[in-house]
Parts: structure tokens; C-alpha cells; sequence
């Protein structure tokens, strides 16, 4: 059973179709108008015209210059004039050249009958004449209340002859046009589908996971934007999947090595008399205590790209819990963190997504620092915002680099080591967790002297919470 996608036509057959429709069409309604609707559209035309030159001549019913003209109209378009009265008394008459008419040769009877049968149909009279004289007919009151009867007698050429030559004409244009559309067709379909159809079979390719494979722009200008676009997916799609490789590297090693160290002291305790001590204990809760953070942040990751995490927002002081949050590395003996901020600054977040921004960052500059080991932090007030810095005085970041850090598969340090703090994860989850909020964060880096990582939340200038009230008393 063949599915919707073989149904459907090619883009190929199908522009082939339209220009062949096309080309039809237009072929068709050539031999309408020319052959078919040539007589009518003549007539009408030539019935158009009588009535503008009576019109003239109406206008000219009262005036002097009745007589010159109407033989001026009759001279310039070749069309016989007759005015008489309703009695069928003569006023003006003209006739072109030395042909027949109708109108002038009428006795005065039968002009005052013609008056009479015009003026029971309206006013307005047009009969053609053994397909060759057409007699146009009205009649008007003049401004004196005189009545008249304008009669314009126009002669019909013999379309026959003309017929049979547009035929000829039109049936060997017939003969050339089909062949040249149906080629025309097939050319001009050919170009564009096959620019087309190479970028689907590149597509196809890139699908299966060939991220090598570039598009040809030849072809329309929108051909050339698709394949544009298309290698830059291709690139994107690259780069990623050689991120997400490298992280599934470097998380299976930060795994592994805890997973090494407790298997090792926990056979060593089980093997050995007397291993059983409090140190080889703690090492085994430490490390296991790593894997477990390693666990919750690739969860927490998960969690807040695929915006299923609920933010729990409460106001807080802000300075104090980062005064909280450094009082817990004092372990790491040999750093410092200086952190001396001005006043303290409310906000309203998910306190404890704002604290694991604050870890995460603080994490990240402790296994970048400098020989000095130290990470500075700062608090910045900022209009209706507050700013939180933190510094380090590490290796710094290459400018071209500093848009990728917040990727949740990118790592500057190519050469993967253990962390002295945290999963690596942990610029990713900053990111995300602030997008939440909907606060700023960025970096500012320098090759050589550490780099500042910074973020921003509204302050809260709410009433100050009830301890404060109470120190006042």
C-alpha cells in the first residue's frame, strides 16, 4: 500500500502540469476571442461608436452649426447622417461617398414610421442590415420642444475572410506553442527541482546522522536561503552532538572515579583487620556523597529545560544567605572569600534556586582560582536591581568562547579533570534557574586575570521583616 508521501507528485510533475495547463489555457482563449467572439466584440464595438457620433449631433440640434457639423462627422468617420422631425421633414442628410443608404433614401412616410417605432422602444433603435449596414436611431427633444429623429448608418466590414486568416494563424501559433511550453516545462522544472531534490537526499543523509554533509545553493535565491539555513543546522547539530559526547565522557569518569574509591576502601575495611576506621568511613560518605550531587544536578538540569520545576518564590534577604552560604567553605582552608556588601537587599525568588545559583557560581570560580586562592564576591545595588559578582583570578576565558559556557554540554578546560567542587553542570543550571526568575547574568573575562561571573534580581522594597522591627524597639 503505497503511503501519502508516494502519492503526492513530484515537484517536478507537477510544475510540468502547470506550465502545460498554462500553455492551454492560453491557446484556448486566443481561439475564444479571436475566432469566436470576434464578430460579437466587432459589433459591439462598431455599435459603440454610432451612438457617440449621435450624441455629437445631438449636441448640435439647436445650434447654427448643425449642417457643417454633422458632414464634418459624417467626412471623419465614414458613417451616413439623417436628421428629420417627427413629420419626416429633412433637416440634415449626408451620406459617405457614392454607397447605398438606407436612412437617406427613406421617403418622408416612412421616416415619420421609423420615428414613430424608435420612439415606442425607448428612444434607442440599432438593426444591422444583411450583415453589413448597421442603423443606429434616436430620438430627442430639442431645447425649443421640437422633437427630432437622429439616425447614424455606419457600414460593417465582412469578417469572413479575416476569420479564416486568424484560424490559420492561430493553428500554426497552436503548433508551435505546445511543443515550445511542454520543453519550456521540463527545462525550467528541471532546474528548480533538482537544486530541490539534492537537498533532500542531503537532508536524508543529515538525519542519519551525517553532520559532514553540506548543501549546494545552486538555483533560486530561496533554494540558496533553505541551504544556508540547512548547513547551519547541520554545523549546530554538530557541535552539539560532539558536546554531548564529551559530557557523557566526562560524566561517566566523575562516576566512576567516586565509584573506584568507595568499592576500594569498602573491600579494604571488609579484607584487611583494623581498616575499619572513622577516616576510611568518611572518605566512603564523602565520595558517595559526591555521586549523589553529580545525580540531583543532572536530575535539576533536566528538570529546568524541560520547564517542569515550580518556582517557590518568597522574599528574603538575599546578602544574609550568601553570608550563610560562605560560612559552609570554611573546610577549604586554604581559600578565601571576601564579601563585604554595603547594606542588605531583599528579594522575591525561590530561595533555594537562588542559593544554588550562589554555590554554582562560587563552585566554578574555586576549581578556576588563582594560585592566590581566592574568590571574591560583591553586591552591587543598581537602580531597582542588585547585582551579585563573582570573582576569580584564575587562566580568565577567550572572548570567543564566552557565548558557549552556558551550554549545558560546553566545558573550557578540554582536558578533563575532577572537580575539587561541584559536577561541571553547574553554569547550565545558573542559567536556567535565572531564566526562570527572568534576571540578567553574563560574564567578563580576561586571558590571564580570572574572570566575573555576575547576576541581577529585582529588589524588593517591601516593609523589612518583623526581627528587624523588633531591634528597633
Amino acid at each position: 500500500m503505497r503511503g501519502p508521501a508516494q502519492k503526492r507528485r513530484g515537484i517536478r510533475a507537477q510544475m510540468a502540469a502547470g506550465f502545460g495547463i498554462f500553455a492551454l489555457c492560453t491557446l484556448a482563449l486566443l481561439w475564444v476571442f479571436q475566432i469566436f467572439l470576434l464578430t460579437p466584440f466587432y459589433r459591439a464595438i462598431k455599435t459603440r461608436e454610432a451612438g457617440r457620433i449621435s450624441r455629437q449631433v445631438v449636441k448640435e440640434l439647436d445650434s447654427p452649426e448643425l449642417a457643417p457639423a454633422a458632414y464634418a462627422l459624417c467626412a471623419g468617420t465614414g458613417a451616413s447622417i439623417f436628421v428629420s422631425d417627427e413629420l419626416g421633414r429633412e433637416y440634415v442628410g449626408y451620406k459617405y461617398g457614392f454607397r447605398e443608404s438606407l436612412a437617406y433614401d427613406l421617403t418622408r412616410r416612412e421616416r415619420a414610421a421609423l420615428f414613430e417605432e424608435v420612439n415606442l422602444m425607448g428612444g434607442e433603435y440599432t438593426r444591422i442590415f444583411s450583415d453589413r449596414l448597421l442603423l443606429y436611431a434616436v430620438t430627442v427633444r430639442t431645447g425649443d420642444g421640437n422633437h427630432r429623429l437622429v439616425v447614424i448608418e455606419t457600414e460593417i466590414t465582412p469578417l469572413e475572410s479575416t476569420v479564416e486568416t486568424l484560424t490559420v494563424q492561430l493553428l500554426c501559433l497552436t503548433l508551435i506553442l505546445l511543443p515550445l511550453g511542454i520543453v519550456l516545462a521540463v527545462v525550467i522544472s528541471r532546474r528548480i527541482a533538482r537544486p530541490i531534490m539534492e537537498i533532500n537526499e542531503s537532508a536524508k543523509r543529515l538525519g542519519g546522522g551525517d553532520y559532514s554533509v553540506r548543501f549546494e545553493g545552486r538555483g533560486p535565491r530561496e533554494v540558496g536561503g533553505l541551504a544556508e539555513t540547512l548547513n547551519f543546522a547541520a554545523d549546530e547539530l554538530s557541535k552539539t552532538d560532539g558536546l554531548r559526547r564529551e559530557l557523557l565522557a566526562n560524566v561517566s569518569h566523575d562516576l566512576r572515579t567516586p565509584l573506584t574509591m568507595i568499592k576500594g576502601y569498602a573491600e579494604v575495611m571488609r579484607d584487611l583487620p583494623g581498616e575499619n576506621t572513622p577516616e576510611n568511613v568518611q572518605i566512603i560518605i564523602d565520595e558517595a556523597g559526591r555521586l549523589n550531587d553529580l545525580v540531583n544536578d543532572l536530575l535539576d538540569l533536566s528538570r529546568l529545560q524541560a520547564g517542569v520545576l515550580e518556582l517557590k518564590r518568597e522574599r528574603f534577604d538575599l546578602t544574609e544567605s550568601i553570608r550563610e552560604i560562605l560560612t559552609r567553605y570554611d573546610k577549604l582552608a586554604d581559600f578565601k572569600f571576601p564579601f563585604e556588601p554595603k547594606e542588605s537587599v531583599y528579594v522575591v525568588a525561590d530561595k533555594l534556586k537562588i542559593s544554588q545559583v550562589v554555590y554554582n557560581l562560587i563552585n566554578n570560580a574555586v576549581n578556576y582560582a588563582g594560585e592566590d586562592k581566592t574568590v571574591a564576591l560583591s553586591q552591587e545595588v543598581m537602580g531597582d536591581h542588585v547585582r551579585i559578582s563573582v570573582t576569580d583570578t584564575g587562566e580568565g576565558i577567550p572572548q570567543d568562547r564566552l557565548r558557549d559556557i552556558w551550554d549545558r554540554y560546553y566545558k573550557v578546560d578540554r582536558e578533563h579533570r575532577r572537580a575539587q567542587i561541584g559536577t561541571g553542570l553547574g553554569l547550565s543550571i545558573v542559567k536556567n534557574v535565572l531564566d526562570l526568575h527572568g534576571g540578567s547574568y553574563g560574564v567578563i573575562s580576561e586571558l590571564g586575570k580570572g574572570s566575573t561571573f555576575w547576576f541581577q534580581l529585582p529588589i524588593d522594597k517591601g516593609e523589612d521583616d518583623d526581627n528587624e522591627s523588633e531591634t528597633a524597639e
